[in-house]
């Protein structure tokens, strides 16, 4: 995915002296012989990296993989994709862990080894592939609070080693188009004592070195000989990296439970050849070469048919910008009576005179950089769970600015005066509802839904959520809008129900209706609080993490809509160009459109 220049500025690996990056690389993690946690089955590893800061050293989690199930010889699908600056030095860390429930927090989870290296180191290596032990450090760090702790509190013995890691790198090339197909499988030999198999296809890119690269795997299909795949999407240059005739080779294996599954067989073909789309030559015979050998009439193991082959250009964040998508951005503040009395230093309302509040500190982190996608400057910012004058009547949704036909403010610095003349004049009180506030914005990106308009929601709160039901219903309506949802979490209370509405792991429901997309992110305040004082570089982390998925979760919108963006308006000839048009608010205290 492309970053607009002001979060492409903050990559992890920018030295902040300006470097550009030379290319992009595709890292891939595989690890042999794990440690076993599992009393009754094997390991189920995800493998974590993490990147070290220029200036400061510190370690920080750039991703994580998926967890694979009963295996102590991963081959993880999910790449790290990481701008490769050559003058560099960047460090990476690579932890692995067993996964023993849904929880986020790594510190739940058994910790297998980690293996430090440098991205120089894998991608100097022979063929781009380091292999490298992996050992049980003294510390490793926890996942929510960034401070170390003791490896050995989840059974390590520091300095044991405990399995190796291989990471692969290649340079991506930029090949943007994406690959749509399905495929379907006909007389599978029999692997189940008891039932028929449970096939699944394993799709592997060859290297230049011989090796094969993982690159995709399909759903099992349960008691078939004779399965019929759902339709995937691949990007081409995951698939062959631009490469048509490089050998692409597809292995089909029979699921078990334990995770020892039945190799079936396997064959190989190439881009170029799938792209012929559903033919005779898409005709594939798998073969299981140790049964060709032993058996001399042995002709297959079944066949696999390509049913249907289509590819299109993939489009990008700054696709849509260019073509004109306007972001609105709008901010919701928490004025619930736990924050405290704004008058005294203890309130996260304080506002002193020598520095800015938590709550200031995270809307200027995140405006400052939205604020140039969104053309005209007004940024709509409402409060919830305060009394407003003069009747004492509780609201969920007020304009900061006092204004109910028109609740926008000028600029960061328009909405930063607004809060504090709301802090002036309405009481705290209480509860915490975001629901209200979700289905404001909501209801605004409902009203136009083209692509020329995009939301980003800004809820800043200090406590524990009251309306939880309510809000995940909100959230699971504004799931197929235009929009997407950002909640810093202020203070020291526990977010365990933000993490919930964040949706990383396990995306969030109601009522048994899935949300179709993830569209919350939240990051607590408390991690971002750069101890030296330095509250540019640290800010500037928090705008960035925030930000990281809105490109995504944009083109995630506009995919399943069938929007493609418009191109880039021409500017007339000896004057400069013009910003698109804004439709103005549609109605008092709805979001600026």
């Amino acid at each position: 995915m492309e970053q607009p220049e002001d979060m492409a500025s903050l990559s992890e690996f920018d030295s902040l002296a300006g470097s550009i990056p030379a290319t992009k690389v595709e890292i891939t993690v595989s690890c042999r012989n794990l440690l076993d946690k599992d009393m009754f089955s094997k390991s189920d590893p995800l493998c974590v990296m993490y990147t070290q800061g220029m200036e400061n050293k510190q370690w920080r989690e750039f991703g994580r993989t998926e967890v694979i199930d009963n295996t102590l010889n991963p081959d993880f699908v999910r790449k790290f994709i990481v701008d490769y600056f050559f003058e560099e030095k960047q460090n990476l860390r690579f932890d692995l862990y067993d996964v023993d429930s849904k929880s986020p927090d790594l510190s739940k989870h058994d910790f297998l080894g980690q293996a430090f290296c440098t991205l120089g180191e894998i991608v100097g290596s022979s063929g781009s592939r380091l292999q490298k032990p992996l050992t049980i450090g003294a510390f490793s760090l926890n996942s929510r609070t960034g401070k170390p702790m003791p490896a050995v509190s989840n059974g390590g013995v520091p300095g044991k080693k405990c399995g190796t890691i291989i990471l692969s790198a290649e340079e991506l090339s930029n090949c943007r188009d994406v690959a749509t197909m399905q495929f379907c499988a006909n007389k599978l030999d029999k692997k189940d004592f008891f039932g028929k198999s449970d096939p699944f296809l394993v799709f592997y890119r060859s290297n230049e070195d011989g090796t094969f690269t993982i690159c995709h795997k399909t759903e099992v299909m349960k008691n078939t000989l004779n399965p019929v795949w759902q339709t995937f999407s691949i990007p081409v240059r995951a698939l062959c990296n631009g490469d048509y005739d490089r050998t692409i080779k597809v292995e089909v294996y029979d699921w078990d439970r334990d995770g020892s599954h039945d190799f079936i067989g396997e064959f190989t073909t190439s881009y170029r050849e799938l792209a012929r789309g559903q033919s005779q030559f898409n005709i594939y015979e798998v073969v299981n070469p140790k049964k060709k050998m032993k058996k001399k009439k042995y002709v297959n193991s079944g066949t696999v048919t390509l049913l249907s082959f289509a590819v299109e250009s993939e489009c990008t964040f700054l696709d849509y910008i260019k073509g004109g998508t306007q972001i609105n951005f709008t901010v919701a503040i928490d004025f619930t009576a736990s924050n405290g009395n704004p008058s005294q230093s203890t309130s996260l309302h304080y506002m002193s005179p020598y520095q800015l509040n938590a709550y200031a500190l995270a809307l200027t982190a995140v405006g400052e950089v939205i604020q140039h996608y969104d053309s005209d400057k007004m940024f709509p910012a409402l409060g919830f769970g305060a009394k407003l004058p003069p009747d004492g009547r509780v609201s969920h949704e007020f304009p900061l600015n006092g204004n109910q036909e028109n609740p926008s403010c000028c600029g960061i610095d328009g909405i930063l005066e607004a809060y504090h003349h709301s802090l002036r004049t309405v009481q705290l009180y209480g509860p915490t509802n975001f629901a209200p506030v979700v289905t404001h914005v909501a209801r605004n990106a409902a009203a136009v839904q083209d692509g020329s308009q995009y939301s980003v929601l800004l809820i800043i709160t200090d406590g524990v959520i009251s309306d939880m039901a309510q809000t995940k219903e909100a959230i699971v309506n504004a799931a197929k809008l235009p929009m997407s949802i950002i909640i810093i979490g202020v203070g020291q209370a526990e977010f365990d129900a933000m993490v919930e509405l964040d949706g990383d792991d396990v995306r969030i429901s109601s009522r048994g209706k899935l949300a179709e997309r993830d569209i919350v992110q939240f990051v607590p305040f408390r991690d971002y609080v750069d101890r030296t004082g330095n509250h540019v570089l640290s800010m500037a982390r928090l705008a960035r993490d925030v930000l990281a998925e809105i490109p995504d979760q944009l083109v995630s919108y506009m995919k399943a809509q069938g929007i493609r963006p418009h191109p880039p308006p021409a500017a007339p000839e000896h004057s400069p160009p013009q910003s698109p048009a804004r439709t103005p608010p549609a109605s008092p205290l709805r979001t600026h459109i």
